[in-house]
């Protein structure tokens, strides 16, 4: 099953369908060997594993498209990514589509704040007008060649015209064409029943750590009416504290051996990256090489 088959399933499912949070091929193995059943890669987490960089624009389409296509190739599981706003109008939303699909992704989702965004919890934004994402969405859908390649439109509203007009909008992208919702940073969990209750589509739940939605279980949330929960940047974070205890403590202690309990091993890391099955890979094609030279040579 294609992976845009298999992302579209997940999300159309009776069972809500939760996303972690990653940032690069490293961390898609660990999510799927975890044994999630697919994952997502936002702009925020991404800025800063690549340029160590606040999430607002800094990344072009060729640099984000460069890094899904590496994270796809990583996993056999489906992978929902961000597309910022398009990069631009109509025309430069058609080209993200385009260039997103050739790399490998599941689904990709468009926002209509005004270009350079922000971080979705941060103040400051301000969106687009509706006809302007509106447009956008229709040609995000039309630009697909897989129609099962999964499409969401995210909102950014609430922060600057209310939760009405959030949900008028949610409406109206999903009436463009939308497949997937995504109502950014909502701040009770009455608000989140409302969505869910007023836009009864496929809705995506932002748990952000630390944000300004409250942080509820995946039951909680599909409890609600959500079908997607996504925990977006907990990986970034965890890995970066523990970044910081490490160097830390190599410079206090002047070696490593003992966080050895917090490390994986050589061998743990060599297994993970894959190292036996190239090996028995690389051997299987010398042997099978051999078996032709041999044949040829007695022939």
């Amino acid at each position: 099953m294609r992976k845009t088959t298999q992302l579209r399933s997940l999300v159309n499912a009776e069972e809500i369908l939760l996303l972690p949070g990653i940032y690069d091929a490293l961390s898609a193995r660990v999510a799927e060997r975890a044994g999630h059943k697919a994952i997502t890669i936002g702009g925020y987490a991404m800025t800063g594993s690549l340029l160590a960089e606040p999430d607002s624009s800094q990344l072009s389409l060729a640099e984000m498209a460069e890094h899904y296509a590496r994270v796809c190739a990583a996993v056999e599981v489906p992978c929902l990514v961000d597309g910022d706003t398009g990069f631009g109008n109509v025309t430069n939303v058609r080209r993200t589509v385009r260039e997103f699909e050739r790399a490998g992704v599941a689904g990709l989702f468009i926002e209509d704040q005004v270009f350079p965004k922000r971080c979705g919890h941060t103040p400051g934004k301000d969106v687009i007008p509706v006809v302007d994402m509106v447009a956008k969405i229709k040609a995000a859908v039309d630009a697909r060649h897989d129609p099962d390649l999964v499409i969401m439109a995210r909102t950014d509203a609430i922060a600057i015209h209310g939760l009405d007009n959030a949900i008028e909008r949610a409406n109206l992208y999903r009436e463009a064409g939308a497949d997937l919702l995504f109502i950014e940073a909502p701040r009770s969990v009455e608000d989140m029943r409302r969505i869910c209750r007023d836009a009864p589509f496929p809705q995506l739940a932002n748990m952000i750590s630390f944000g300004l939605t409250p942080e509820l279980t995946v039951d909680q949330l599909q409890e609600l009416g959500y079908a997607v929960a996504a925990w977006p940047v907990a990986s970034i974070f965890a890995v970066t504290r523990t970044l910081q205890k490490l160097m830390s403590r190599l410079l206090t202690e002047g070696s490593t051996a003992g966080a050895k309990e917090e490390m994986l091993s050589f061998d743990e890391f060599t297994t993970l990256m894959g190292l036996p099955e190239l090996r028995d890979r690389e051997q299987n094609y010398l042997d099978a090489a051999s078996g032709l030279i041999s044949k040829s040579a007695s022939g």
